[in-house]
C-alpha cells in the first residue's frame, strides 16, 4: 500500500476516487460527489494514516470535541454510512474502509498522490466504409468499427465515444469538425475496409478534429485468421499515436497499469474465419436490441460456438442476448438470465473480459438476486475496459436496486457522456432519477431521448412510470398506449399498462388486461411480477403478494427492483414485504 503525505499533496487519489485537500471535496472520475463535512472529516482522517487503526476515541476528539452536545456513537456511526454509500463500499466487504469491532477504522484501499492530469483526449470512431459495396457485407465493416472501438477503450487516459453512438454517422457526409463537434471529440479515426479471399484490407487515418488535418494513416492488409491481432495492433498505433500529441509516453496502458503493447507481444490467437463471421452477424443482429434481433443474434452466437466452442466472445454474445431476453421477458427466467449467467461462466473461463464480467453482473442481478456478486462483476469490467458504457449503465441498475441513489445518477450520466446518443441509456438515465424520485430530471432526460427517436418505445415506458409517480395518471396511460402500441406482442408494456389502468381507479380496464395476460400466458412466458403490480394498484393486496411470491419462485427479472419500486411502497409496511426483502438478500 503506498503511503502519501497529504500535507505535501494537494489531491489524494485511490481508485476512480481523489480528495481535493485544499478544495474539501472528493471527486469520483473528476466529478464532485456529494458529502457532508463529518464524513468528509473521517475520510481526510484516515487517509493521513493508510493501514494503521484510527480508534473511535481519536475521531470523538477531533470531530466531536468535549463541549460538543451530541449522541458520539449515533453520529459517529451515522457518517460512517454516509462515506461508504458515497464509495459504494460495503462493511460486509469492504474496499476502502475497514471496521475494527470496538476499535475505529482503516483505510484499506491503494493509495497514490494525483496531480491534476493533462487534458484527456477524446475519440471517435466513426462506421469504416465497405468498399465492397455489399450491402451484405456491411455487418462485417461493423463489427470491425466495434472491435476497434473496443480495443480503445480498454486505455484509461483518454476518452473514445461508444459504438451506439458512433453508428449513428454511418453513411453521413458531413465535415468532420462538425461531427467532432457534435461528439466532443478531439480526433476522429476514419477509414474503409475490404474483404476478399480470405482476406482483409483496412485503411484508416486519425485527424485532428479541430484543423481538420490528418495526423497520421497507414494501411493494413491481413488474412483473416489474423482477425484478432490486426485490430488490436490498428488499436495501438492509435493509442500511441494519440498519447504521442497529448504529450505524454506513447505506452499504452489499461487500467491496472499492463503494458498492453508488451503483453500483445506475446502474440494473438488465430480465428477460424467462418466462427468469426458468424459472430459478426451475431452482434450485428444484437445490437439492434429488438425481439427479432436479439433472437437471431443469440441464434447466430450459437453457431459460432459450434464451429469453434473456445469462442469466448460468443460466449459473451450469448450471454448478453439471454439476458436482455431474460429481462424484457421474451423467454421464461430458466431460458434468460439463468442461460446467460451459464455462458458468462464459461466465456470467463477461456478469457477474462470486460463483456463476460458485465454480462455475468446482469445474469445473477436478476436472477439469483445476487448484488454484492453483481456489483463485483461490473466494477471489474469498469476496470478492463474503463469506457465500456454498457458495463457503467448496468452498474447504474444495480447500485440503483439497493437505494444508492446518487451513484447510480453518477453511473448512469458517464455512461450517457460515453455514448450520447444510446436510447437505452438514455431510459436507464431516466430510470435512476425515478428510482431517486427526482422526476423532473426523469421526465426531461425521456424527453431528450425521444427526441433521437420518438419511436423507441422503453422510453415510452420508463416515461409513463414517472408520470405515474407524480399523479398525472391520465398522461401515464397514453404513454403505456404507445408503448404498447410500437412493440405488439411484447408482454412487458401490456402488463405495466394494467398497473397504471389500476392505479387510475380503472379498474375494470385492469381486469381487461389481466384477462389478456391470462391467454397470452397460454402460448409464452407471462412475468409474474407484472400481475403483482396490478393487484398492488387494484389494493388486493393478498392478491398481491401471493404473485410477488411466485414472482420469486420463477427468478421474475423485475423482482430485482421490489425495494425501490415506486409502486409498492404501500406494500412496506407488511411483514410480508419485509420478509421477501430478506429472502433476496438486499444488501442492508
Amino acid at each position: 500500500m503506498g503511503r502519501v503525505s497529504p500535507a505535501s499533496n494537494r489531491t489524494i487519489q485511490f481508485g476512480v476516487f481523489e480528495v481535493d485537500l485544499r478544495a474539501g471535496e472528493l471527486r469520483r472520475r473528476g466529478v464532485k460527489v456529494k458529502l457532508q463535512e463529518q464524513p468528509l472529516q473521517i475520510l481526510q482522517i484516515l487517509l493521513e494514516r493508510p493501514g494503521e487503526v484510527v480508534t473511535r476515541e481519536e475521531l470523538q476528539q477531533r470531530i466531536w470535541p468535549a463541549d460538543t452536545f451530541v449522541d458520539f456513537d449515533h453520529g459517529l456511526n451515522n457518517a460512517i454510512r454516509r462515506l461508504r454509500e458515497a464509495l459504494g463500499d460495503s462493511a460486509d466487504t469492504p474496499h476502502y474502509i475497514e471496521t475494527l469491532a470496538r476499535r475505529g477504522y482503516r483505510f484499506i484501499g491503494s493509495l497514490v498522490a494525483a496531480n491534476p492530469p493533462p487534458a484527456i483526449p477524446s475519440i471517435a470512431v466513426l462506421p469504416l466504409e465497405n468498399l465492397s459495396h455489399d450491402p451484405e457485407q456491411e455487418y462485417f465493416a461493423d463489427g470491425l468499427t466495434e472491435a476497434i472501438i473496443s480495443e480503445l477503450a480498454k486505455a484509461h487516459d483518454f476518452c473514445v465515444v461508444s459504438r451506439t453512438t458512433a453508428m449513428h454517422y454511418k453513411n453521413v457526409r458531413r465535415p468532420l469538425p462538425e461531427i467532432a463537434c457534435e461528439l466532443h471529440v478531439d480526433a476522429v479515426i476514419e477509414g474503409t475496409v475490404v474483404r476478399s479471399d480470405g482476406r482483409v484490407r483496412v485503411s484508416v487515418q486519425l485527424i485532428d478534429a479541430h484543423t481538420d488535418t490528418h495526423l497520421w494513416a497507414d494501411t493494413y492488409d491481413r488474412d483473416l485468421r489474423e482477425i484478432f491481432g490486426l485490430y488490436s495492433e490498428l488499436a495501438l498505433a492509435v493509442a500511441t499515436q494519440v498519447r504521442q500529441r497529448a504529450g505524454r509516453s506513447g505506452v499504452f496502458v489499461d487500467e491496472a497499469g499492463t503494458n498492453l503493447q508488451k503483453k500483445r507481444a506475446v502474440g494473438t490467437p488465430t480465428v477460424n474465419p467462418q466462427a468469426y463471421e458468424t459472430y459478426l452477424k451475431g452482434r450485428y443482429h444484437w445490437n439492434k436490441r429488438t425481439p427479432v434481433g436479439v433472437k437471431k443474434g443469440a441464434e447466430y452466437f450459437q453457431q459460432t460456438i459450434e464451429k469453434d466452442p473456445n469462442y469466448a466472445a460468443a460466449y459473451a454474445g450469448l450471454a448478453d442476448s439471454a439476458g436482455l431476453a431474460g429481462f424484457w421477458a421474451f423467454v421464461h427466467p430458466e431460458d434468460g438470465c439463468r442461460k446467460a449467467k451459464i455462458a458468462a461462466l464459461r466465456s470467463l473461463e477461456i478469457e477474462e473480459t470486460a463483456e463476460a464480467h458485465a454480462s455475468l453482473g446482469w445474469a445473477i442481478l436478476h436472477h439469483d438476486f445476487d448484488y454484492r456478486g453483481a456489483e463485483r462483476h461490473f466494477q471489474q469490467a469498469i476496470a478492463l475496459n474503463p469506457g465500456y458504457a454498457t458495463a457503467h449503465q448496468w452498474y447504474g441498475h444495480c447500485l440503483a436496486y439497493v437505494g444508492h441513489r446518487e451513484q447510480s445518477i453518477d453511473e448512469t450520466t458517464h455512461a450517457l457522456q460515453l455514448d450520447p446518443l444510446s436510447l437505452i441509456i438514455h431510459a436507464s438515465c431516466a430510470g435512476a432519477f425515478w428510482f431517486a424520485r427526482q422526476w423532473d430530471r426523469a421526465i426531461e432526460t425521456c424527453h431528450r431521448g425521444l427526441e433521437l427517436d420518438e419511436n423507441f418505445a422503453p422510453l415510452h415506458w420508463v416515461l409513463a412510470h414517472v408520470l405515474q409517480a407524480k399523479g398525472m395518471l391520465q398522461e401515464a396511460i397514453e404513454e403505456r398506449h404507445k408503448a404498447v402500441h410500437l412493440s405488439p406482442g411484447v408482454p412487458v408494456f401490456l402488463g405495466e399498462l394494467g398497473a397504471t389502468y389500476a392505479a387510475a381507479g380503472e379498474r375494470d380496464s385492469a381486469l381487461g388486461v389481466l384477462r389478456e395476460l391470462h391467454d397470452f400466458s397460454r402460448q409464452r412466458y407471462v412475468m409474474a411480477y407484472w400481475i403483482a403490480l396490478i393487484h398492488t394498484g387494484l389494493k388486493e393486496r393478498d392478491e398481491a403478494f401471493l404473485w410477488l411470491e411466485k414472482a420469486y419462485e420463477e427468478r421474475s427479472a423485475h423482482l430485482a427492483v421490489a425495494k425501490v419500486d415506486p409502486r409498492l411502497e404501500q406494500l412496506h409496511p407488511d411483514q410480508r414485504f419485509q420478509d421477501l426483502l430478506q429472502r433476496m438478500n438486499f444488501p442492508a
